[in-house]
């Protein structure tokens, strides 16, 4: 399995996601610079300019045409995908943790940190009052508190009725997108949840935590269906659209390596059963933990964005498809 590097980013990924048919990878770091590449074969189609700090999520609407990122410049911006204009800046009073357009692409979402005297919360507003001119100026139709931790990851729910949000006390919260009321609050981690991810099919999700463990819940009650125990933290986690597989990705940051032994590191990318909890592989690569992983929809190709700067796509060989996960015979 030969990976492509893209080195256009020159400081390290926060998040990639791929569009809706996968043929366009979209890529944001902290250099200010969101990117999207072609996904076949790694050539940089453009940028979108007008960050001024970090850039720490994207989301790209169903149909590719429009996109939004959240920034550490306290801004969420909407853009047109093709042109690279930037539509809309709707300012926020601390930085833009993560966000998500919604299953139908009328809605968008974006959370904001606890900083500067601001508590964290999540905005909502609808596609129609931020696609204009003075979009800059729209209300958000929904505004949730999160007053006792800040939101570190969030997802839009089953038809657009929920938010379900991962927090860095390692709670996971289930809200109604259209009351704000909180409907089921969970403490599966210990440490800060990094990452949710949706399956395919909408019906489970899977978290990333820095308390070494990934997760798998049922996405109308929080139960968790699967645990995935690694030996370092988990910065992100997706779940395969084709074969039963997970793959978790993280790494011990700079600071951290420093002050432990044995193996430095660990920067490869887990393959996980995601049935039967077995590690089934690994893929090495990154110079430094993986902060942002993505499968392709058609379950062919994955991504993965480093504190490296670089993003590596893999293009599976055929014996990943011939693969199949031999079961223990019963005694």
């Amino acid at each position: 399995m030969k990976p492509i590097a893209l080195s256009g980013h020159s400081r390290s990924l926060t998040q990639i996601k791929y569009n809706r048919e996968g043929d366009l990878l979209f890529t944001v770091a902290k250099d200010q610079v969101p990117s999207v590449w072609y996904s076949h074969n790694g050539e940089r189609i453009g940028s979108y300019e007008g960050h001024n700090g970090t850039v720490w999520c994207v989301d790209i609407r169903h149909d590719s045409k429009m996109m939004i990122t959240g920034s550490a410049d306290n801004s969420c911006m909407l853009w047109d995908v093709q042109t690279g204009d930037k539509i809309t800046a709707l300012e926020t009073k601390s930085a833009v943790r993560c966000c998500g357009w919604s299953y139908s692409g009328n809605q968008i979402f974006f959370s904001t940190d606890k900083a500067m005297g601001q508590i964290s919360e999540l905005f909502l507003y609808t596609l129609a009052d931020i696609n204009k001119p003075d979009g800059g100026r729209a209300e958000p139709y929904l505004r949730i508190p999160s007053e006792e931790s800040k939101i570190t990851a969030a997802i839009w729910g089953p038809l657009d009725e929920t938010i379900i949000t991962g927090h860095a006390s390692g709670h996971i919260m289930q809200w109604d997108a259209k009351t704000g009321e909180l409907k089921v609050k969970k403490r599966p981690h210990r440490d800060q949840v990094n990452d949710i991810q949706m399956s395919p099919d909408g019906t489970h999700f899977i978290t990333a935590s820095k308390d070494n463990f990934g997760m798998l819940f049922n996405l109308y009650t929080l139960e968790i269906l699967k645990t995935y125990k690694t030996e370092r933290p988990v910065n992100s986690a997706t779940i395969s659209p084709l074969k039963d597989h997970v793959i978790l990705g993280g790494g011990e940051d700079a600071m951290t390596v420093t002050q432990s032994s044995g193996k430095v590191g660990k920067f490869h990318a887990q393959f996980w059963h995601k049935i039967f909890q077995e590690e089934i592989g690994q893929v090495k690569g990154h110079f430094g933990p993986i902060n942002t992983l993505a499968f392709h929809p058609s379950g062919k190709q994955y991504a993965s964005g480093g504190e490296d700067g670089y993003v590596r796509i893999h293009n599976f060989d055929p014996s990943y498809f011939e693969f199949e996960f031999e079961i223990g015979s019963m005694p």
